[in-house]
């Protein structure tokens, strides 16, 4: 951690996973899509609610900056078939 702002320190490019979580798998993967493009990345089913109501995903892959890593999290956030992002 800094010590000034008490984030953690990350050095760049690294691994990293977001968590998407939704309603609709179809409309889970296509927000994948659409945010990330041509980036290469990792989709793995994450988990279902018993219920079948809920779905999420892991999207792997490498950011090369703190900009990058935000900015994709902005994106899928924003898609209407995205509930969560984690």
């Amino acid at each position: 951690m800094n010590d000034t702002d008490c984030k953690p320190k990350i050095d760049y490019p690294c691994p990293w996973v977001y968590k998407v979580i939704g309603r609709n798998l179809e409309g889970l993967n296509s927000a994948i899509s659409e945010a990330l493009g041509q980036t290469p990345h990792t989709v793995t089913p994450s988990h279902t609610s018993r219920s079948g109501a809920y779905h999420s995903l892991n999207v792997a892959l490498t950011v090369e900056s703190e900009s990058v890593r935000t900015g994709l999290y902005e994106r899928l956030r924003r898609h209407p078939a995205v509930l969560m992002v984690l």
